[in-house]
């Protein structure tokens, strides 16, 4: 068996283990910070650190073992220099340096990070890939958990809910929802909305089969309007997290650029991954890995655009469609994806090479022949040559076909171990 088909299916085997109360308390530290530049630069700038409610993450797993994002932090403790906790991640600003927009123009986005409180002084670094897909320290922060400017206090204070129950939230994949543009009075359709999408999680594969591994949660924060900015037909909205249709110019992307607003409401319950739920009918959603997913709760198809941003946000799933031009060499052809569901071919055997029949031809074409079988299939990434995906169809790729093809069902069932064990 191949070293990489053991990483895969078990990765916490190969990972040195570090234990939780060796480093840290029962809190949680948040790291806010922003990014700065435009298409060819980009600064982090630290913003505040802020000591937040129990560490509701796993304490075992606690150095990353997958490798993916287009960041990773890392915290080692300072007297040993030890690793002592790590997480890749991506970014909005990253997206954002792929449009037009960011050639001529510089802007600020907001970032934030996430992981338990450490006991004693602690170096935090922040990376980021190049070009080649080689990680690039960006900045390093001496981390003092006794300093008296840590933030101890909440911005939102707002009750939670339970919308699916497992069992203790270090054991457990927690997901929070939170709602953007339900007012007070909505805050009974907002819960309805939550136990209509978190049963549309649960009825695909892998979610069905570990509705034991996982808490979904709500939380109660109201919006002064109803809805979201819809810019190209001029409707505007006073809501809690600041959402919007037309992200860089598209339509359908409804993402918001108020990272620490989102990060304060979600700060009200126990979560790994935050969703936030919007107040409208309006096709569109997005989602970005371990940053936030983010969908409409009322159009027809919301189920889906649900569970599929969901792939996004919790175990980095590229999309699987092509022909669609809002982003500019997204995938760089000579480079493989870090993303595990997409190659280039550049380094297929790190990819899903070991789950091909052996009389698959690769590239696999689109026949009668293969449709039903994994390969490796041209058109993915946004773009129709050059970069492949697992299947002829899956939800990552279009609603019509209403699951996830094996390869992607097997990277969210190692993420539902990840965070449940």
């Amino acid at each position: 068996m191949k070293i990489w088909k053991l990483f895969f299916l078990f990765p916490s085997l190969l990972i040195a283990q570090i234990q939780y109360d060796d480093y840290f308390t029962e809190k949680t530290m948040r790291f806010d910070f922003t990014h700065f530049g435009d298409k060819y630069s980009e600064e982090i700038g630290f913003d505040k650190i802020i000591e937040e409610g129990d560490w509701a993450g796993t304490r075992t797993n606690l150095i990353d073992p997958f490798g993916y994002g287009n960041y990773k932090f890392i915290l080692k403790d300072t007297d040993s220099n030890k690793e002592i906790f790590s997480m890749g991640f991506s970014t909005l600003f990253m997206e954002w340096q792929t449009t037009e927009e960011a050639k001529t123009v510089k802007r600020t986005y907001e970032g934030s990070i996430r992981f338990p409180f450490p006991k004693a002084n602690s170096i935090l670094e922040i990376y980021r890939r190049d070009k080649r897909g080689d990680f690039v320290k960006k900045i390093e922060y001496s981390i003092d958990p006794q300093s008296y400017f840590i933030h101890h206090e909440m911005k939102y204070q707002c009750p939670n809910f339970k919308v699916h129950y497992s069992g203790n939230s270090y054991e457990k994949l927690d997901i929070v929802f939170v709602p953007e543009g339900y007012t007070k009075e909505e805050m009974g359709k907002f819960k309805k909305d939550c136990e209509r999408l978190s049963k549309s999680l649960f009825s695909y594969e892998p979610f069905s089969n570990f509705q034991n591994n996982i808490n979904v949660w709500g939380v109660e924060a109201p919006s002064n309007d109803s809805g979201t900015d819809i810019p190209g037909d001029n409707v505007w909205k006073n809501t809690i997290m600041g959402s919007n249709f037309y992200t860089f110019d598209s339509e359908r992307y409804l993402m918001t650029t108020n990272y620490f607003d989102v990060r304060d409401i979600a700060a009200n319950a126990p979560y790994d991954q935050i969703y936030i739920i919007v107040n409208t009918s309006k096709y569109g959603g997005g989602a970005i890995y371990n940053y936030y997913s983010l969908t409409g709760a009322d159009h027809k198809l919301a189920g889906q655009v649900f569970v599929h941003e969901f792939g996004h946000g919790l175990a980095g799933l590229a999309d699987e469609y092509s022909g669609d031009d809002t982003y500019q060499d997204f995938y760089p052809l000579d480079v493989e994806p870090w993303e595990p569901n997409v190659t280039t071919l550049v380094n297929f055997d790190n990819k899903w090479k070991s789950m091909i029949d052996k009389d698959t031809p690769i590239p696999t074409p689109t026949t009668d022949e293969f449709k039903n079988k994994v390969g490796v299939f041209e058109g993915a990434g946004y773009v129709a040559k050059g970069v492949y995906r697992p299947s002829v169809n899956s939800l990552m790729n279009s609603f019509s076909v209403n699951e996830f093809n094996p390869v992607c069902k097997k990277v969210l069932s190692d993420f539902i171990n990840y965070y449940s064990k």
